[in-house]
């Protein structure tokens, strides 16, 4: 069995779908709990630069830089952003369903290269999507920000 290079994540938001995509996949959303002065051209082809300032324990403070490739409020985002390393790009795809308990929300990240520094990226992505989407979690849910 191959091994997928891609990062995997699901999660149950107790909210309807609108106001979690609104929260992850607008840069209005991403500012309210996230970022700070994140911008987005939400159509394909559009450009989306998430702005970090003093982000984490290592207080990072830098632009992410990537290209949307779909928006459908509020089932779905997509876009593509360059790794850690900087070498390549990968692809977010984040679906929003409908759960009778709130939204599904399932993010894939990938696909990262297949050597150390590939394996690194991906590592240092699941690390911070597991951070990332249990911070939206609870801003959705109690409005606690960071």
């Amino acid at each position: 069995m191959a091994f997928k290079r891609e990062v995997n994540f699901s999660t149950l938001v107790r909210a309807e779908p609108g106001k979690v995509f609104d929260a992850m996949a607008t840069a209005d959303g991403l500012n309210s709990w996230f970022t700070h002065d994140t911008t987005m051209d939400p159509r394909p082809g559009g450009s989306l630069v998430l702005r970090y300032k003093n982000w984490g324990v290592e207080d990072f403070t830098g632009d992410m830089v990537g290209e949307v490739v779909e928006v459908t409020r509020p089932s779905r985002f997509v876009f593509r952003w360059f790794v850690d390393s900087g070498g390549y790009m990968t692809t977010v795809t984040i679906d929003f369903e409908p759960h009778k308990d709130g939204t599904l929300v399932q993010l894939v990240e990938g696909v990262y290269e297949d050597d150390d520094t590939g394996n690194q990226d991906m590592l240092n992505r699941a690390a911070g999507w597991a951070q990332a989407i249990t911070l939206m979690k609870f801003y959705v849910e109690h409005g606690a920000t960071y």
